[in-house]
């Protein structure tokens, strides 16, 4: 008993000694998605400042495909070390219910972060005639079938807000799957698609510049990044109408404590320097920096979640 009191208490002083090492080397940031879109965005701008809070380089890896499922088992294979870390959205507790995956989202991830929370928006090609979401309502009603929406792929929160609105309101249109938000907002912006459902991040700077026309956003409260945006439930006076997005940061199983707790820490400080935070509410976010045992209160509740509207809509993918 006491030689393996001894080893235990090795092995715990070895990894308190790994941690406080950490990072020897650059850090590898998995975006399930590619360049250009939500995810990408966020991603990209907590990393300058996050790099020079642990001193090391951050490289950020744009995997994307199968709604994010390629890149997140690419993070789930990944050696607990530390030096790989996935960055994705709420499409994490979609996925499960959707894809045949090789990597189970309880088992092979231990949660760091929740970092932002962002609603998806509604918006339009500007030389369509929808201007709002009951143009929406009303064009699909006259119409079965024939009005189209984009959205970031198969399984993701743009593909489910689409299909929710098909839920509550009992319209047909037709879901449009991009592999990432600039292909879909590029479509949408170029008149393939006149309806979108995208991350903030991926179409505010087009909507600012007049390329997109913004109907609504998915939060049950209005977007401090667009506040004059009315939220899809208070427009069409569906109440329980909620997809609220986020964007957090997972480690591979088994990823040292301390290494997850360091990790958090530096997050949750640098998404609040006033730079990073004025770029975050500019796509729309709204910054949490939630603790891992937060973060994993939220990743079970969305299963539960999903799950039953995964079923309800009978949502399948190709």
């Amino acid at each position: 008993m006491r030689k393996f009191l001894l080893f235990a208490v090795g092995l715990a002083t070895a990894a308190l000694a790994s941690a406080q090492d950490w990072p020897a080397k650059p850090i590898r940031f998995i975006v399930p998605y590619p360049p250009g879109g939500g995810t990408d965005v966020i991603a990209r701008i907590v990393q300058p400042r996050l790099a020079e809070a642990l001193g090391q380089t951050i490289v950020i890896e744009n995997r994307g495909g199968a709604g994010g499922a390629v890149g997140t088992e690419a993070a789930a294979k990944a050696a607990p070390d530390g030096y790989t870390f996935l960055f994705t959205l709420s499409s994490h507790t979609i996925n499960p219910f959707l894809y045949k995956l090789a990597y189970d989202v309880e088992r092979d991830f231990a949660p760091v972060t929740l970092i932002v929370s962002v609603p998806q928006l509604v918006a339009a090609n500007p030389a369509s005639p929808l201007k709002t979401m009951q143009d929406v309502i009303a064009t699909a009603r006259a119409h079965p079938g024939k009005l189209h929406f984009a959205s970031v792929g198969n399984g993701t929160p743009s593909h489910i807000a689409g299909e929710l609105l098909k839920l509550k309101t009992g319209i047909d249109i037709v879901h449009v799957p991009y592999k990432g938000g600039g292909p879909a907002v590029a479509d949408t912006i170029g008149g393939q698609v006149w309806l979108l459902f995208v991350t903030m991040p991926a179409a505010m700077s087009h909507v600012r510049a007049g390329k997109l026309r913004a109907l609504a956003v998915t939060t049950l409260k209005r977007s401090p990044g667009a506040p004059d945006v009315p939220t899809v439930a208070e427009a069409l006076g569906i109440p329980d109408y909620e997809v609220d997005s986020w964007y957090a940061i997972f480690a591979p199983a088994k990823t040292p404590p301390a290494i997850i707790a360091r990790m958090q820490r530096e997050v949750a400080r640098v998404i609040e320097l006033p730079d990073v935070k004025q770029k975050l509410l500019e796509q729309g976010g709204d910054t949490v920096g939630s603790t891992p045992e937060a973060l994993d209160r939220v990743v079970r509740a969305e299963l539960k979640k999903w799950a039953e509207v995964v079923r309800a809509a009978r949502i399948k993918v190709d």
